[in-house]
């Protein structure tokens, strides 16, 4: 099948990107290799003595335990008129669980790492970390003094705060992985290592009709986004919402976080269609990359926002988080922007 090179502002656009021939059997053979995957991570994680013991090799199996998890609950979404429809919809939930309680503890310490780097580089203390920041001169125009007095004490209360809360987070990790539930999901996990519940129809249904609705639902999603807004490198609309007063996620990035959810939810459709010889598509690659570091700004200058309204802090320390917020904010506007240049690049044309 011929790929067409579309609008990505024309929210109709469809690109096709599948052009292999797959039927359930395909569909079968990803979900049990997966289910695999997820008992081998499972059992390294439980040898290197799970997240109690806070290894490299811990750390890892815990990374590869989520990577299977979502990728086994993204497949059971997108190709769920081929399978058991009680099966799936008992199972897509449980794994998003797992994948989430597992991926707190290690979403606040990237938090902290990313916010302590930030304002070591305002207050001209230390190198910057993480995502470059293509922001305008905002975010560090503030007098380096007056920065740098608040800025050893917003570290420190950041530091509590997020270290707090990835303690909890580590607890409820270890709550979770003995539990009930968890034993419940390892094994049906187990059982789908060996045994896929298809439909009647299923190895003889094609797959790249479900796979192609994921990627419409992409392509219309991606078309909501303001994409000539984001074209422009200094447009400062994501700094401008993000500081308003409203104490609730901003809801410019809700769409953007969406756009993220199915870009996902399309990568993992192509590792369906074209197994182990899936092509490696550069514009998904950075479009999904640029995605990960708008969330991750975005969630760090909520946090920012949060340590702020701390009671009785002194007005150096509320100054240096509402500059940390707004060198987030100018992030998320820097992410966007690499999104949009990303997205631009010609798709890879499958066979």
């Amino acid at each position: 099948m011929a790929q067409r090179n579309l609008d990505p502002h024309d929210p109709t656009a469809r690109t096709m990107s599948v052009s292999v021939s797959a039927s359930g059997d395909a569909l079968a053979r990803y979900l049990r290799a997966q289910a695999t995957e997820f008992l081998r991570s499972l059992r390294l994680h439980r040898e290197t003595g799970g997240t109690s013991n806070g290894s490299d090799e811990s750390v890892d199996a815990a990374r590869a335990l989520r990577r299977s998890a979502r990728r086994i609950s993204g497949s059971l979404h997108t190709f769920r008129p081929l399978l058991d429809a009680d099966w799936s919809e008992r199972m897509r939930p449980e794994l998003a669980w797992l994948s989430g309680t597992l991926a707190r503890e290690h979403a606040y310490s990237a938090r902290l790492e990313r916010l302590l780097g930030a304002l070591n580089r305002l207050s001209g203390t230390g190198s910057a970390t993480g995502f470059p920041a293509q922001a305008g001169p905002g975010a560090s125009a503030a007098p380096k003094s007056s920065l740098t007095i608040g800025a050893a004490k917003a570290g420190a209360l950041l530091d509590r705060q997020l270290t707090l809360a990835r303690t909890r987070a580590h607890s409820a990790a270890l709550q979770a992985l003995g539990s009930s539930r968890f034993h419940a999901v390892a094994d049906s996990v187990a059982v789908l290592a060996s045994e896929v519940p298809l439909t009647g129809t299923a190895t003889t249904t094609d797959l790249r009709q479900p796979a192609a609705a994921a990627e419409g639902r992409l392509l219309d999603a991606v078309g909501t986004l303001p994409l000539l807004t984001a074209g422009n490198p200094y447009n400062a609309e994501a700094l401008v919402h993000g500081l308003a007063a409203d104490t609730a996620p901003q809801p410019q990035d809700a769409p953007w976080h969406q756009v993220r959810l199915l870009l996902r939810l399309h990568r993992y459709a192509r590792e369906v269609l074209h197994g182990e010889e899936c092509p490696v598509d550069v514009r998904l690659l950075g479009a999904g990359q640029a995605l990960n570091q708008h969330r991750d700004a975005a969630e760090a200058a909520s946090a920012a926002s949060a340590a702020a309204r701390t009671p009785r802090i002194a007005p150096a320390t509320a100054y240096a988080l509402g500059v940390l917020h707004a060198d987030q904010r100018h992030e998320v506007e820097a992410a966007r922007f690499a999104f949009q240049q990303s997205w631009q690049k010609e798709p890879v044309r499958t066979p």
